[in-house]
């Protein structure tokens, strides 16, 4: 497990969530988010904890329609841009939506997926400037910042391997190439590298259960 240093460009006018607490998942596909978001909320639930699980793009019906013009092959001639804003666009609705008055019921809220996703896949990934993601990512998530981000790293070749273990074919998103994905990865790094105060990297070759205890861990010292 690594911490990172904080990030002080991102969000500086963001709300923090005094009532409810907000814990994002990030990685790429099939590096085990998802798994280890489910486990979390399992986990709180047991202990009677009142929690939402929602994913990006995704978490509304606006949201999952725009989800499913993101992922299906047939637009591989969406515009980078037109990809940015569309996950935005999604990310805008979910906040206003569910967030927000989760949030401010006091429970807790863990996402699959946030902003940070947009500027390691639309800013590291694609190339379009950082700094224009940053100020889309400020307007689409409404001043709502994760409490904790949990970045489980794997190598590319281990999600190739992974995918094809899965029998899985790979959506317009996973269909991008090597190259892309590597520089994703690099990003992610880079944006735990800013954030050390929410960012938690945590070594995505661990089995699922030490995964699961490290979250764990950090979880319980920082929940409400």
């Amino acid at each position: 497990m690594k911490n990172r240093k904080n990030l002080v460009n991102l969000n500086q006018s963001n709300t923090k969530n005094p009532s409810g607490m907000f814990i994002t998942f990030e990685g790429i596909d099939y590096s085990g988010k998802s798994t280890q978001a489910n486990l979390l909320v399992e986990r709180l639930q047991k202990q009677g904890r009142e929690v939402v699980f929602l994913r990006e793009p995704g978490g509304t019906a606006i949201s999952e329609k725009i989800r499913e013009i993101l992922l299906d092959k047939q637009h591989l001639e969406l515009n980078q841009i037109a990809e940015l804003f569309l996950f935005s666009a999604a990310r805008t609705q979910l906040v206003s939506e569910v967030i927000q008055p989760v949030l401010k019921s006091g429970k807790i809220v863990i996402c699959d997926r946030f902003y940070d996703s947009t500027t390691a896949y639309q800013g590291y990934g694609r190339g379009i400037d950082l700094k224009d993601v940053d100020a889309i990512n400020r307007i689409a998530s409404c001043g709502t910042t994760p409490d904790i981000t949990f970045f489980i790293d794997i190598e590319i070749e281990e999600i190739y391997r992974r995918q094809k273990a899965a029998g899985i074919s790979a959506d317009r998103m996973e269909s991008s190439g090597k190259d892309f994905f590597e520089r994703v990865r690099k990003g992610y790094l880079q944006l735990a590298d800013k954030e050390s105060e929410r960012f938690y990297v945590v070594d995505g070759k661990l089995s699922v259960d030490k995964i699961h205890k490290e979250i764990w861990d950090i979880v319980q010292k920082k929940i409400i």
